[in-house]
């Protein structure tokens, strides 16, 4: 299940060790991973200080863009569970005031949203 849900556009969880190996030269001191997905070839981090969206781009993926996204320019943010039909949980997330979500993740079943949720509310709003 989980290429399916990766070729329908769905997130699976990452290990921290992998994604402190792999984008590691990305964090400042004191910066530690809390949790992280990768959705085909893009991955979405999210450690102590910020949201790192890793975009990578072209048919070889040489090129990647690093979005950095601080906890204090999110306005608000939703999660949408799985259902029994639904295969996939979303997360929506709003940057300063724009009417529209500036991100939005989809994550396959084996992902707890509520963690995700959890990482989000201590940041965002402590």
């Amino acid at each position: 299940m989980g290429l399916f849900s990766s070729l329908i556009g769905n997130a699976g969880a990452v290990d921290q060790d992998k994604l402190r190996n792999d984008y590691g030269q990305l964090f400042t001191d004191n910066e530690e991973v809390e949790i992280g997905f990768k959705l085909i070839r893009d991955t979405f981090i999210f450690t102590n200080k910020r949201l790192i969206l890793v975009d990578k781009q072209g048919v070889t993926g040489r090129k990647t863009e690093y979005l950095s996204v601080t906890y204090k320019s999110i306005a608000r943010f939703s999660i949408e569970t799985a259902g029994t039909f639904d295969l996939d949980a979303e997360l929506k997330i709003w940057v300063s005031s724009e009417q529209q979500p500036s991100i939005v993740k989809k994550f396959n079943k084996s992902v707890n949203v509520y963690d995700v949720q959890k990482v989000l509310a201590k940041y965002v709003l402590g």
